[in-house]
């Protein structure tokens, strides 16, 4: 017998990939901005604190982007 997937099941699914894909892309921007502020230093306090704050925001992105869309 084959398993479907309910709508709340399928929901949650794209969800958690909107809010993965936030995260990466907000984290990735923000270390890159920090790496930029700090001369390419890899253990720098702006590289550590733009890309913690870039993947906060990128979560929340995810979050209000997988409510608007998938309602």
């Amino acid at each position: 017998m084959i398993a479907l997937m309910t709508p709340k099941a399928y929901t949650n699914r794209y969800m958690k990939l909107l809010i993965t894909v936030g995260l990466v892309v907000f984290g990735s921007l923000g270390a890159w901005l920090g790496g930029a502020l700090d001369h390419g230093n890899i253990l720098g306090p702006w590289l550590l604190l733009f890309s913690t704050l870039g993947s906060f925001v990128g979560i929340w992105v995810g979050y209000k982007a997988g409510k608007n869309w998938l309602g």
